[in-house]
């Protein structure tokens, strides 16, 4: 999914607990730490008493940040470390093995994709990895790495030399393309850029489809296939086929049924024990147009449990009905254990871009915290019937602003602040949930979040879920066919940073922007970023501070430091047993950790460009040193680069 930037936009988590864990504790075994993925590591050497004395312990180069594309790549990953090796991938298909204690390179493997394609999401996040419990010790791919490739392809790896192992799928390899309901119209259209997820043996894989191109758009299958052989085992599609299924219902129309995506880009998350999946799935398409697609489109916009043996139903929860904003699921579910009501649940926290956080019984989908259907806008498109209704907690307080009144409009002075309203005040503004509209609309949140594909870390000694979000309003219109002045679009897309896309199958053209001043900075109040803490014990927020600090970015934004203004953010936090919240995810070139009880900054450590991707923190041996190491270089206006960076406490300090 392509995502706009700030700059073209407005600029365009004692030491005696880690001796006392066993040697599995350190390791860092999926991409949320592990299956569940909450994101929270139990290793405590790094406290807020001494985590200001990080030091960066060594950097290492992809070697990549100097190889031209058509997009720009966005270096995401968050590494694994398991059984004494880190493991990353980097955007051009490549996994990297290193010496998790110096950064050395162990070994490499090139897949090879192609390039020089036009790629909208030109990003990976990760490796997965599985252990053959048939193979004997020191046999050939025992333990596995998968790599999930932008051409959609999974390459299934010896963990100890990065050989193929050739015995899973076609020599070594799933195409994700074949078998499709919807093929791709065009190569790029269809990718992978989030790591699969494992269970019980099985690897199960979503995929990323390109917004908003086409009424019947590539399909979203998820798809489960064997860890070991590679053979399919299920495949499940979010836009239904059968009518005996309980949400065909949901789709009506001549063409609803042969709609594209709704497919699930995100991360997946796996509970074991209960064989089950939780898909986070995205916007049907086109996304700013429904009229092909009648009705709440269930499954798409969801959070949706399969039985991971046999790909079938066991419940779904609608974030956004008949998402009409680009509303995709794009946080990774979390499946922690809280307390509520003095008892512990085990439950599905799920975070969404229209900044409500919903918090789900594991077995259910039952909201444990109530959630209302609430009145709306309807939609004036000729053609299209927004949802009357959508879903909003009654109790957990929203994330981010729900909508940009007037009176709210801001701007670093009045001539900023008469320029975004001069843009606003001709738009359709009722509030969250406004459709797109032929005179404009404003979205709050925009498409970028509220919560975004960042997520969430759940820290369970402090029953506390910290939550980066966005805090932006978004332009958006329809523009019918026989009206767009191509010249002037052409213009516009220039002079305002607009996008235009012709969504196919439709007589409309979508055109959207981030609201900013020419200044560009944003319209809507600060903090543009903000990082918010919600206590799951009593529904409420907990704390809340902006993320991020133009003012180090730009000489001329050094005298707005005062105003805490913080900047978008792209990437996710982790929680450590320390008490430390750690976060790179700004567009200024740093790694910060935060009280988790208080939010307060305790520590920053310089970065070589921005971190578009979530950290992670482990412990080679019992006892050993604690690291802390991200992704940097986050494409765009986060900064060109290929580094991976490891934090750790001097000798001193620990």
């Amino acid at each position: 999914m392509r995502s706009l930037t700030f700059f073209a936009l407005c600029n365009a988590v004692g030491a005696s607990a880690a001796f006392a864990q066993p040697a599995s504790a350190g390791q860092w075994t999926a991409y949320g730490h592990d299956a569940l993925g909450s994101r929270y590591s139990p290793l405590a050497q790094i406290t807020r008493q001494n985590v200001a004395q990080l030091a960066v312990a060594w950097t290492y180069r992809t070697g990549e940040a100097s190889t031209h594309t058509q997009q720009p790549t966005k270096f995401e990953a968050t590494p694994l470390m398991v059984d004494g090796t880190l493991y990353l991938s980097t955007p051009f298909g490549r996994v990297i093995a290193l010496d998790p204690t110096t950064g050395a390179e162990r070994w490499t493997f090139d897949a090879h994709p192609d390039r020089g394609g036009d790629w909208g999401d030109f990003a990976n996040r990760g490796v997965s990895t599985w252990a053959d419990p048939r193979a004997p010790q020191g046999a050939p791919c025992r333990r596995r790495i998968y790599l999930g490739t932008i051409d959609a392809r999974i390459i299934a790896l010896d963990a100890k030399t990065g050989a193929i192992c050739r015995g899973f799928g076609a020599n070594g390899t799933v195409s994700l393309r074949h078998g499709l309901r919807n093929s791709p119209y065009y190569s790029e259209e269809y990718e992978l850029t989030s790591p699969p997820a494992v269970i019980n043996g099985t690897i199960v894989t979503g995929s990323s489809v390109a917004d908003n191109t086409r009424t019947n758009a590539a399909s979203g299958e998820v798809r489960a296939y064997d860890a070991r052989t590679g053979a399919l085992r299920w495949s499940w599609d979010p836009v239904p086929r059968d009518s005996t299924d309980a949400a065909y219902a949901t789709w009506r129309g001549a063409m609803a049924h042969t709609t594209g995506a709704a497919n699930a880009w995100s991360v997946i998350a796996a509970d074991s024990a209960r064989d089950l999946v939780f898909v986070p799935t995205g916007s049907a398409s086109p996304d700013y147009y429904g009229g092909e697609r009648a009705g709440d489109n269930r499954y798409a916009n969801s959070i949706v449990a399969l039985r991971a043996s046999t790909g079938k139903v066991v419940w779904h929860f609608q974030l956004v009905h008949h998402d009409l904003w680009d509303y995709d699921v794009a946080s990774p579910p979390a499946l922690v254990t809280i307390v509520h009501d003095g008892t512990p649940v085990d439950v599905v926290l799920q975070a969404g871009k229209t900044g409500q956080l919903y918090v789900l019984d594991r077995a259910t989908g039952k909201p444990i915290y109530p959630v209302e259907e609430r009145a709306v806008p309807a939609s004036d498109i000729y053609g299209e019937r927004a949802s009357p209704t959508q879903p909003f907690n009654t109790v957990l307080p929203p994330l981010s602003p729900q909508g940009l009144p007037l009176d709210s409009v801001w701007g670093i002075n009045s001539a900023d602040r008469e320029e975004c309203l001069a843009q606003i005040r001709p738009l359709r503004n009722d509030g969250v949930f406004t459709p797109p509209s032929l005179r404009g609309t404003l979205a709050s949140p925009s498409n970028i979040g509220g919560a975004h594909w960042g997520g969430l870390a759940y820290d369970p000694a402090h029953h506390i879920a910290v939550i980066p979000v966005n805090r932006l309003a978004a332009f958006i219109q329809l523009i019918r066919l026989d009206q767009l002045d191509t010249l002037e679009a052409k213009q516009n897309s220039s002079r305002l940073d607009d996008q235009y896309t012709r969504m196919h199958g439709t007589p409309y053209v979508m055109r959207r922007r981030i609201l900013k001043a020419s200044s560009g900075l944003p319209c809507t109040p600060p903090p543009f970023g903000a990082l918010v803490a919600i206590d799951l014990t009593t529904g409420k927020r907990a704390w809340e501070v902006p993320l991020g600090d133009p003012s180090t970015m730009k000489p001329e934004y050094a005298p707005m430091a005062p105003l805490h203004l913080g900047t978008p953010n792209l990437g996710g936090p982790i929680a450590t047993a320390g008490g430390v919240v750690f976060i790179g995810a700004t567009m200024d070139h740093v790694l910060r950790a935060f009280d988790v009880e208080t939010g307060r900054e305790l520590w920053k450590g310089p970065l070589p460009a921005g971190a578009r991707a979530t950290p992670m923190t482990y412990q080679v041996t019992p006892g050993g040193k604690q690291f802390v190491v991200v992704a940097v270089g986050g494409s765009e206006d986060w900064g060109k680069g290929d580094y991976v960076v490891a934090f750790a406490l001097p000798e001193r300090a620990r």
